[in-house]
């Protein structure tokens, strides 16, 4: 993998970011990117499954789509803010299946040809991976619906969000998250801080993955975003992460699924986690929970629709596809949770929290210009080529 490229990838997707939490888009680079897929290494399906037997193609009323998501207060967002006003328009019933990220079965139900998920919300590095290896359908950039105005969706999406085989639904953020009740009198406020127990006691939360905790243990480690995953892509870099992590591994709690890290935190179970940003400001302001957000080195990332091959129902789907990322479907999600929508026209449709008028969301997301300055984009590029390799490293440190 090029280092050059990762950086040149990570500065365009800044610029857009930055872009977005002023609401403005530098007008010389006011195009969406259709970036290629990169080159990844071979993977397979295992031995994963999935069960089909709640899934129809077709239904009494007629087509059936099942759009797999990540559950909770996400999929509530989705069900609220595009899938309710679809059905209304097409007819067309949607199912929700809610999954862990895990991509497996989107291969084995491809190989097997017999594909049941008909859209798949997932992460960048998972879409480009799947795209290079053929696992899911190229989408047609300019049949997208354009912008209220009439700007083509091409240049609607914010710059280096558009793929090959994939449109982005949502940028979200991994901060780390503690219950202020745990912390009364001093709070922690940095990356340092969830590495510290002496200072901050308390069991820990970490995603059951490599992707993420490498990078914040060495961030927490002293290593500067901007230099992270040039650290990380020479063995050095990898033990030196891992040698961070061995610090905290005994108090840690891992969770799968994005739902876990709040119902951690509010059943006392660990004093702080990481998690998703959008999940914790569900906690915070629909459920009333004491929790605060460290912004500090937040990772962000783009979630993408993607359709997988071969489906028994692939205009529907591509239709729903459409629709959930037009210029009112993504402004309607970010409406119930916070996290920002991909396109500059749903900007200004992004205004109150729908289950609490008084509350700003807009505030709440992790796009502002002050929660950028030293914020780390997760790099897709070296997740796709590396992701297998740390992945046995890591689930190996995990059996230590």
């Amino acid at each position: 993998m090029s280092i050059t490229t990762s950086l040149n990838a990570r500065l365009l997707a800044a610029t857009a970011f930055l872009a977005f939490g002023l609401a403005a888009c530098d007008s010389g680079n006011d195009t969406a990117t259709d970036t290629p897929p990169v080159d990844t290494p071979e993977t397979t399906a295992g031995d994963a499954t999935t069960d089909a037997s709640s899934d129809e193609a077709v239904s009494d009323e007629g087509i059936t789509l099942t759009i797999v998501s990540w559950g909770g207060a996400y999929t509530k967002a989705q069900v609220e803010g595009f899938h309710k006003p679809f059905m209304e328009k097409t007819g067309i019933t949607l199912q929700s299946d809610d999954y862990d990220g895990n991509i497996a079965p989107i291969k084995a139900q491809v190989q097997s040809g017999n594909v049941v998920w008909d859209a798949v919300d997932v992460e960048t590095s998972e879409a480009v991976r799947l795209c290079d290896e053929g696992l899911i359908e190229p989408v047609d950039h300019s049949a997208l619906p354009p912008a209220p105005d009439g700007t083509p969706a091409l240049k609607d999406f914010l710059p280096g969000t558009l793929f090959e085989c994939a449109v982005p639904v949502s940028i979200w953020s991994t901060i780390i998250a503690y219950d202020a009740s745990k912390y009364s009198d001093t709070a922690p406020s940095s990356l340092e801080d969830f590495f510290d127990l002496e200072a901050f006691p308390g069991k820990r939360g970490l995603r059951k993955i490599p992707e993420v905790n490498l990078e914040i243990a060495l961030m927490a480690d002293g290593v500067a975003p901007s230099d992270v995953y040039r650290v990380l892509a020479t063995p050095g870099g990898i033990d030196r992460a891992f040698a961070k992590l061995d610090t905290i591994k005994d108090q840690v709690i891992w969770w799968e699924a994005g739902a876990q890290p709040p119902q951690l935190l509010a059943d006392g179970e660990v004093a702080m986690t990481s998690a998703y940003n959008g999940r914790i400001f569900n906690a915070q302001v629909a459920e009333g929970q004491p929790f605060e957000i460290i912004w500090d080195r937040q990772i962000w990332d783009i979630d993408l629709w993607v359709v997988p091959r071969g489906g028994k129902n692939i205009d529907a789907a591509m239709d729903f596809v459409s629709f959930a990322t037009s210029t009112e479907g993504l402004a309607g999600q970010s409406s119930w949770i916070a996290y920002g929508p991909p396109r500059k026209s749903s900007l200004p449709l992004v205004g109150a929290y729908a289950e609490n008028p008084e509350i700003d969301i807009a505030s709440h997301m992790p796009t502002t210009p002050e929660r950028l300055e030293n914020a780390l984009q997760n790099d897709y590029e070296f997740w796709a080529d590396y992701n297998d390799e740390l992945e046995q490293r890591f689930n190996a440190w995990l059996a230590q």
